[in-house]
């Protein structure tokens, strides 16, 4: 568990929710209560004895329930005290944890296979609960976003990047929607390297020099890439219930506030565009697939064709040199030039001059032509 206290100018961290409990709400500034699902399962008592004295609310029931379900897709739902949004992100979703120490995964996990980029599309929520001053989150085991953006945090009360134009968080939803927007820059980064292998069996696909065997592996992708989709449909529906919810909250009193409140609704937009941009690449990522596994059979098709077009031109090529020596191989002592010495010679040289001016008819009409690859 990482708990920090942030204000205007520092950033304080802490991990004894006890005695943030006992002192209770800082008279400035924001609580940033993060920890991992277990911990939030076994200290469910403790968590919400320190929302009761921060905030004066408790979790409802059901949204406890939310917060430790690891299969929870992402949604959005509020109470008249706190908003809870859960928002998916890449993770492995069904790691175990330790019972004996919550918080800590074990040692050891199943090996998932395919290529290494498929291996990293899955995902686990993350669940965000908003107070006014108070955001709680609820991350799975080992959460790489948790202690990047808390390492970013504690490097921005630096004076360099304070210089460079960066702020802290004013808000619980501004942090929420920070943290938020580091989980899409995941998926942003992931698109590239899928782009990558995707283009790799697109040109092996294509190629007909090659004989491509990786079709296993091609139907796991569609499927991530399916899977993908839907968990970015559900992530844009959770972000625009949450805009739809802040436009209806009350009209801010003083101008500082207000501008708060447009930085808020700017940033919200600016999260929502990012997981449209993500919805748009897969969505155009699975149309490419089918595409190329659609031009890779037309291809075979095309290649059969032409084997078929030329087997077909020899058939009809020898056909009537057949038809020339079953007729003189028939047992009769009538047939022509069978008893001349030069018949022979009539007879190959007939069979060359028919199999000559049909290949250079076949080839004027390019049954026999190369096929440009």
């Amino acid at each position: 568990m990482r708990i920090f206290h942030i204000q205007h100018t520092s950033v304080t961290e802490t991990q004894d929710l006890e005695a943030l409990t006992t002192a209770g709400l800082p008279a400035q500034g924001l609580v940033w209560v993060a920890c991992a699902r277990r911990e939030f399962e076994v200290l469910q008592s403790q968590m919400q004895t320190m929302l009761q004295t921060l905030c004066g609310q408790q979790l409802v029931d059901l949204h406890i329930s939310d917060l430790i379900n690891n299969q929870l897709p992402s949604h959005y739902d509020y109470t008249s005290q706190y908003d809870v949004l859960v928002f998916r992100r890449l993770a492995a979703g069904n790691r175990a944890n330790d019972l004996e120490h919550p918080g800590e995964p074990l040692n050891h996990e199943p090996a998932k296979g395919g290529p290494p980029i498929l291996r990293r599309i899955d995902t686990s929520p993350v669940g965000f609960a908003v107070f006014d001053r108070v955001l709680l989150t609820v991350h799975p085991t080992d959460c790489t976003v948790r202690d990047t953006f808390a390492a970013k945090l504690l490097q921005t009360v630096s004076l360099e990047s304070r210089a460079a134009g960066a702020r802290l968080p004013t808000s619980p939803a501004d942090l929420m929607l920070r943290i938020i927007n580091q989980m899409v820059d995941g998926f942003l980064e992931l698109r590239r390297e899928l782009t990558h292998q995707l283009d790799h069996w697109q040109s092996e696909l294509l190629n007909p020099r090659t004989r491509f065997n990786n079709w296993n592996a091609l139907l796991d992708a569609r499927l991530s890439l399916h899977y993908l989709d839907e968990i970015c449909e559900d992530q844009r529906a959770a972000l625009q219930d949450w805009i739809e919810s802040v436009k209806t909250w009350p009209e801010a009193d003083t101008p500082a506030a207000h501008r708060e409140r447009d930085l808020l609704q700017v940033r919200s937009r600016d999260v929502l565009e990012h997981i449209e941009r993500v919805v748009h690449h897969v969505r155009r990522l699975e149309q490419s697939v089918e595409t190329a596994v659609q031009m890779h059979f037309s291809v075979q098709g095309s290649r059969t064709n032409d084997i078929m077009r030329t087997l077909t031109v020899l058939t009809a090529i020898f056909l009537p040199l057949n038809l020339i020596t079953g007729f003189f191989g028939m047992n009769f002592d009538a047939l022509p030039l069978i008893h001349k010495e030069s018949g022979i010679w009539l007879a190959v040289g007939i069979m060359v001059i028919v199999a000559l001016g049909l290949s250079t008819l076949f080839w004027n009409k390019r049954y026999l032509a190369r096929t440009g690859r």
